[in-house]
């Protein structure tokens, strides 16, 4: 197994000017998604939600040295933000809780979604500088047409078919599944998820359609083509009371969840069993 070691690491503050009264959101919130320029490694755009809008800074990358501190401990080299805007993409009406940025088959081309509090989906495209394609814009309303409770909203897209995206809303423990605009299937998690995410390389066959679901304590697997128990396929239960807060999967079908009991455990795709459990300090 290679070892993953980082480069460099940068901080940059963010120009007040462009964001005046940053909003809170929530605990688990996903406003950040980062695109490295395909041109040269020299830059790359940083993408955040406050508010109803999405804001773009341009951070340079090049002539980065690696400060270790204590215990290797790794110390951020400061930087100046290179430039500083407001992406054009449709505004959303409440807080934009999370974020998500996807390559495309076109080279240079990224799709940018965005959700918020209520689960109403925007989708732009976006060309290699970042700006919005116009025309290749839509947006989806949520099931209850917004008159719902506002809270936490996720995101993700089928890594295999962009066109595919799954809509987590907290509150009303739903998931919508929908192919760019058009509704496919609603999963009911039996708790309120807080993270979501397509599923590659699963032993369980179709991996394009297997969702993982992070609800309360429970990590949850849901296969879209299955009708039976509402598509749920497996169902583990992780530190009682100790809830969830994000899964990922590696493009071998290991999945990794974590909470808040600050432990990370990574699963073993062809049991769905706890492989290895570490600790965060």
């Amino acid at each position: 197994m290679s070892e993953l070691k980082a480069k460099c690491l940068k901080k940059a503050v963010v120009p007040s000017t462009l964001i005046q009264h940053p909003s809170p959101a929530n605990l688990q919130s996903t406003r950040l998604a980062i695109h490295m320029n395909d041109d040269n490694d020299s830059s790359c755009w940083v993408y955040i939600a406050s508010g109803c809008r999405i804001y773009k800074v341009l951070i340079p990358m090049e002539n980065s040295l690696l400060n270790l501190g204590k215990e290797d401990l790794l110390i951020p080299e400061q930087c100046e933000v290179l430039e500083a805007s407001v992406v054009n993409h449709c505004p959303h009406r409440s807080e934009i809780q999370s974020i998500m940025l996807a390559e495309t088959e076109s080279p240079g081309c990224s799709i940018l979604g965005s959700v918020d509090s209520y689960g109403h989906l925007i989708v732009s495209r976006l060309d290699a500088s970042g700006d919005d394609v116009n025309g290749l814009t839509y947006s989806v309303s949520p099931r209850d047409c917004g008159v719902g409770e506002s809270s936490w909203a996720g995101l993700c897209f089928n890594p295999t078919q962009r066109s595919m995206a799954a809509v987590a809303h907290s509150f009303s423990k739903t998931i919508d599944v929908y192919d760019q605009d058009i509704h496919v299937r609603t999963l009911r998690p039996l708790w309120h998820p807080s993270s979501l995410m397509f599923m590659q390389n699963l032993d369980l066959g179709g991996g394009n359609s297997v969702l993982a679901v992070a609800e309360g304590c429970h990590l949850t697997i849901w296969d879209l083509r299955m009708k039976e128990k509402g598509g749920c396929v497996r169902r583990i239960c992780g530190s009682v009371g100790d809830n969830l807060y994000a899964v990922c999967n590696s493009s071998k079908g290991t999945i990794a969840a974590g909470g808040a009991d600050r432990t990370v455990t990574v699963y073993d795709p062809r049991r769905l069993s706890p492989h290895k459990a570490l600790l965060c300090f």
